[in-house]
């Protein structure tokens, strides 16, 4: 059985059973292309809510501690993200974006200057501090994941964290985070630079990490 099928002023007959015409378009052909454009959709979702953050933040819908430890830590993961898409087609963020037709002015803005709109340049700066918590939290857990675990890559990581908490004032002395970055910090003192963590410990500093940024967190928002 056949159906017509017009192009202007043509008309042709077309099978009606042809399955293919209905079958879902992909694009691609590979796993290597597949986790291409699995990439470019994580960038592409990550800017956006950058964007989406930033005019939250210009009509007061979140506080200026909230904004700033989110936009440092979506600066970080959009950072990464780029990583895993840049080359000659991408060699910027912008050209991404503009390649995209993302429509993310205030994102873009974020990125350029690197740093949530709340910091300034002066050291002392709370936001600033925060930030930089957020961004080697995140950091050193990333390291982790990627299993880079010789002391000499962590090391230098988590005692910037650690100093960096000391001078936030609004952490208290007792304050988990210090607590159990200062214990892995004398572990770490007592290998050598090649040393390696091993496997539970990985597993464990991970853990540590992850509940002393949910706490640094629940600081931030009780603020």
């Amino acid at each position: 059985m056949f159906t017509s099928v017009t192009t202007g002023s043509m008309s042709q007959p077309a099978p009606a059973n042809r399955t293919e015409l209905y079958e879902e378009v992909k694009l691609y052909r590979s796993s290597r292309d597949r986790e291409k454009y699995d990439n470019m959709a994580d960038l592409f979702a990550v800017i956006n809510t950058l964007q989406c953050l930033e005019k939250a933040y210009i009509k007061d819908c979140v506080t200026p501690k909230e904004y700033t430890a989110a936009c440092s830590k979506l600066l970080v993961q959009i950072k990464a993200a780029f990583k895993q898409v840049q080359g000659d087609d991408h060699a910027t963020i912008e050209v991404f974006m503009k390649k995209h037709r993302m429509d993310c002015p205030a994102a873009l803005e974020r990125i350029k200057e690197g740093r949530p709109i709340t910091i300034k340049d002066d050291k002392g700066n709370t936001s600033k501090c925060i930030a930089d918590i957020v961004s080697l939290f995140i950091t050193v857990m990333d390291k982790l994941r990627l299993e880079i675990k010789a002391m000499d890559e962590i090391h230098p990581d988590l005692r910037e964290l650690m100093e960096t908490m000391t001078r936030l004032s609004i952490l208290p002395a007792d304050f988990e985070g210090k607590v159990k970055v200062d214990e892995w910090l004398k572990t770490l003192g007592q290998m050598q630079a090649s040393d390696e963590l091993s496997e539970q410990q990985v597993r464990q500093m991970l853990f540590d990490l992850e509940s002393s940024y949910n706490a640094f967190n629940r600081i931030l928002h009780s603020e």
